[in-house]
């Protein structure tokens, strides 16, 4: 595979749009009509200080639903900033309520992504073009100078064993969700609580995981039941911590103080040594993701 020395960009060209809807003060936003003194009488009489749409029968909607119609209408225009990445994924935050990234960890990545994308159909009903889980790493306590983690590469940059990190996979999740997706993240461990690649060794294979917070977040009594269901238990991570096989031990992480770095596009949607290949349509989600912006160039040897 040739490797490409590529910086990576340093600029984003975003778009912002100030949705009112989400707050008490109204900004003009277009596809959003202002209600009229008739409609505001009627809401007061109904005791809805709801905002009214422009499309038709939204007078009937509660507040909640108004802003859901409406968030809905601006998406489909392709008036919205990508937040998250992307339109639909804003969508998502609307439908799904509040978003999280969080990350899992255990053994190696490729079989890894391939189990939480399954996760994200199964769980949250995801296509495509909604998918948000990405190889990468994390748990160490920097990178280099210019904020890349790398896999090891003949170049000899950013190297993520020698930075302390280990391999996981990061997506973005409802936060009432990350307690389903700590109980899949346990069954990818054996029966007797070990990763299923045991043959690969190092702190870069340890079993960690990373949430807003770390053990503070509010979900995390949720992963510890996860946990000590499989029979393992949880350890508070510093970061550049050794390998856990053997231990049956998971760190959990703050994803503030060790956050998530995206690995290369050719890590993304890869087959791996423990099942059959995915097949093209699999492998070519990194493709796609890569055209619609959701993975990004890191600055290390890739493809791309």
């Amino acid at each position: 595979m040739a490797f490409l020395d590529k910086k990576p960009n340093s600029t984003m060209k975003t778009t912002t749009i100030l949705l009112s809807l989400l707050s008490s003060t109204a900004v003009v936003v277009t596809g959003y009509t202002p209600p009229s003194p008739q409609q505001q009488q009627k809401q007061q009489l109904r005791g809805n200080t709801g905002l009214s749409l422009s499309s038709d029968n939204s007078e009937s909607l509660s507040p909640e639903n108004q802003r859901r119609k409406f968030l809905k209408e601006v998406f489909a225009l392709g008036l919205s900033a990508p937040i998250l990445g992307t339109g639909p994924l804003i969508a998502q935050a609307v439908e799904e309520g509040s978003l999280a990234d969080v990350y899992f960890g255990v053994g190696c990545f490729w079989h890894i992504q391939h189990e939480f994308v399954a996760a994200e159909r199964k769980l949250l009903n995801r296509g495509d073009g909604d998918l948000t889980s990405k190889t990468g790493y994390a748990g160490g306590l920097k990178a280099d100078s210019e904020g890349r983690v790398c896999y090891h590469n003949l170049s000899k940059i950013a190297d993520y064993g020698k930075l302390g990190h280990g391999e996981v996979v990061g997506m973005r999740i409802p936060e009432k969700m990350i307690g389903d997706f700590a109980t899949e993240y346990f069954s990818f461990f054996s029966p007797a609580g070990e990763r299923v690649d045991p043959g690969d060794k190092g702190g870069e294979y340890r079993s960690l995981l990373g949430l807003p917070g770390g053990a503070n977040h509010a979900s995390y009594p949720a992963v510890e039941a996860a946990a000590t269901a499989k029979g393992m238990t949880l350890a508070l991570g510093k970061g550049n911590e050794p390998d856990t096989f053997g231990k049956k031990m998971v760190y959990v992480m703050d994803t503030a103080q060790f956050p998530f770095y995206q690995a290369e596009v050719y890590h993304q949607f890869h087959d791996d040594f423990q099942s059959p290949a995915y097949g093209k349509k699999y492998n070519n989600l990194a493709n796609i993701e890569f055209e619609d912006g959701r993975l990004k160039s890191t600055g290390c040897p890739d493809r791309v």
